[in-house]
This record gives C-alpha cells, structure tokens and sequence, in this order.
C-alpha cells in the first residue's frame, strides 16, 4: 500500500483552488453578517449515541464511528444543522437565534466522485416560522449564492406535507413510505409502481404517488397538484408554497424559484417546506435545506427551525462552469 496517498473520496486543496476557497468563504462571511447571523464552531466529534437516540436524516450507516479511551462509541461531525439544533435548545437562553458556520462535515457512505469530507458553509435561524419566514430563507439563500458568482441556478422549492398527505389513507406502512420515497427521489417510476402494488397502496394514492416525479416547474404545478387530492395535509401544503412564492415575489426573486413535489426529503426530520439548490454543470446539489421544527424539542426545548448548506466545493465547480476557467 502507498500510504502517501489518501483514503478514497478525500483530497488536498492546493494553492490555488484554495485561494478560490477562501474569497468565497469571505464573501459569503460578509453576507452572513450583515444579516445578523453570529458565527458557531461546533465540536468535530461527538458521541454516537447523540444522533442515534434522535430522528435525524442522517442515516447512522453514513458516520465514520470510532471508540474513545474509555470504550464509548463517538462520530466525527456527520452533519451541521444537528449541531447547531444541540446548541440551540441546550445552550442559547434566548428563543430566537440566527446561526451561521463554515464547517466540513465527514459521509462514511460516500462512493464513487462523491466527497466523504464535504466543506459547508450555512445558516440555521431558530424561533421563527411561517411561511414569510420559510420565503426568507429561500430569498437569503438565492442571495447567498449570487454573492458567490454564481448567475445560472434555480431553487426547487417543494413541501415533505404533500407526500405526507397523500400518504394518509394510502394503506402504506411508514417503512414502505421510506422505501417509495427512496424511488421518487430518484425519479424511478418502474420500482415506485412496484413497491405502490406490492405494499397495497389504493388506486388513488397510486396515481397521486407516481405523478410525483412530474410535478414540477413553475407556480402554476401547484394548481395541477391540487387536482390529485381531497386530503387537508396535501392542500394545505400547497397553500403554504403558494404563500411563500407570494412572498417571494414580492422581493424580486421569483425568476430563480422553481417547484418540484417529486423531491421528498426526510419525513421523520423535516416538517415542512425544503428546498434545492442546482447551478449549471454541477451534477449535485449547490444548495440544500429546509424547515425542521420537531428536531430541537428532541434536545429538550422546543424550537421552529429553517435553514441550509452550501456546499463550497459544489460552488467552485458552478464557478468554474460559468466562466470557463
């Protein structure tokens, strides 16, 4: 073995990538603060059974887990918003708080060209709900990138509250509504059908589920998606994304926000609204985040919460893109 090189998915920054690194983090810095946020740095390991007794969207087979002195399972940092939740219900007096950090989080899971220590810089804001308040964090987000360079990127906005709607009644078990999220996601329609007959889904909820994955584009696909559905937590959702992209029109930024219902995240940690940062020519996500108000209450205070994560090295690549250099 050559053990001058590094373990699969890690990599060295050199000079002058990460002089680009550095004008990026000072940019999006200026931004954080003139936005009132104040800066945490967050303990690189922690014990393991902090993310294993709490939903998370962490999957525990994705934490690079190792034992201390005295025989305890502990984790290197495997994600930020978990952190700052911790630090948020366990330390900070006041019930509102807006966070910010530049941190590296650590995906035992990772494969192929997928990075296992990923750079982040993001922002968490606690005590605040709403749907002015979801359409806030989309437009600082919008803003935050723009600030990066970056001029060709969308923002899908979608809502965990749909598909958690059309669940209702489906006869899904929540282990087979993971499993045909999982499918969505990855716009599968052949295994999403399967798992839907296998599982014994009714024929509405079939038909809602598999129009998932083409739900999206601009506003008016929240109209068409109240056609799918009587069920109150569905439409309510699309009210909610209704308001916010009300709200986001109003300031100004309405061109860079699209919708995508097939985009579900986690449902036992997100709560509502989430969102997806995509810029030309990188083929992952800049951006990712959303709202999560049942994870403080699980560190004992009760807190709404929203937030995101760039990902820096994604920026770069989105960068690179755009300018051809």
């Amino acid at each position: 073995m050559t053990y001058f090189k590094l373990p699969s998915g890690l990599r060295d920054i050199l000079p002058q990538e990460s002089a680009r690194l550095d004008q990026t983090e000072e940019v999006l810095r200026k931004k954080f603060k003139e936005a009132g946020f104040s800066s945490v740095r967050t303990a690189g390991i922690e014990y393991y059974d902090t993310f294993a007794c709490i939903k998370s969207s962490v999957p525990q087979a994705s934490m690079f887990k190792m034992t201390d002195k005295d025989g305890n399972l502990i984790v290197l940092r495997p994600d930020m918003t978990l952190a700052c939740a911790r630090i948020a219900a366990t330390k900070l007096r006041d019930g509102k708080a807006k966070l910010c950090y530049f941190s590296n989080v650590y995906d035992f899971s990772a494969s192929g060209n997928s990075d296992r220590e990923v750079a982040q810089a993001g922002v968490e804001i606690f005590g605040e709900d709403g749907a002015e308040s979801d359409a806030d964090a989309v437009a600082f987000a919008i803003g935050c990138l723009q600030a990066a360079g970056l001029k060709n990127f969308m923002v899908d906005i979608g809502h965990v509250g749909f598909y958690k709607g059309l669940l209702e009644g489906s006869g899904l078990t929540e282990e087979a509504a993971e499993e045909i999220r999982g499918y969505i996601n990855a716009k599968d329609a052949v295994n999403t059908e399967i798992a839907l007959r296998e599982n014994g889904a009714n024929e509405r909820a079939q038909a809602a589920i598999l129009a998932l994955p083409s739900l999206f584009g601009d506003v008016r696909i929240l109209k068409e998606a109240e056609g799918l559905t009587d069920n109150a937590m569905a439409l309510s959702a699309l009210k909610h994304l209704q308001r916010v992209y009300d709200c986001l029109k109003k300031k100004g930024v309405e061109k860079y926000v699209s919708f995508d219902l097939g985009t579900v995240k986690s449902l036992s940690y997100y709560s509502g609204m989430v969102f997806t940062g995509l810029a030309a020519g990188v083929g992952a996500p800049v951006l990712s985040g959303g709202r999560y108000n049942d994870l403080c209450a699980q560190f004992g205070r009760d807190l709404s919460a929203v937030g995101f994560a760039i990902g820096l090295m994604r920026v770069l690549r989105a960068q690179e893109e755009e300018t051809g250099c």
